[in-house]
């Protein structure tokens, strides 16, 4: 079950590109696929999937993993998997 909905997000200028359900892109778990971080569909999956395996249950986490994807996750860090390790490794320095 999502911690977090759209409705949840901070900002709100992301777009909303679906994926049909055979996607091969849609694996399930953060791994080295490009994380597209305008796309909302993508960075919610994200988010939700990072609070899961991290047992986080605040939605004020949920904030903290958007803002850190948006302001503090160096830019040459695509992949989820990067950017999973990334935040895991700094969450404790963010400013957020």
């Amino acid at each position: 079950m999502a911690l977090i909905t759209k409705s949840d997000l901070h900002y709100n200028d992301y777009s909303w590109t679906s994926y049909t359900g055979d996607n091969p892109k849609i694996k399930g778990e953060p791994d080295s696929t490009l994380l597209n971080r305008k796309e909302g569909y993508e960075i919610l999956y994200f988010i939700n999937k990072f609070l899961n395996i991290h047992k986080l249950k605040e939605k004020s986490s949920a904030t903290k993993i958007e803002k850190m994807i948006r302001n503090e996750v160096p830019s040459n860090l695509r992949s989820q998997e990067n950017i999973k390790e990334w935040i895991k490794i700094n969450w404790e320095n963010s400013k957020y």
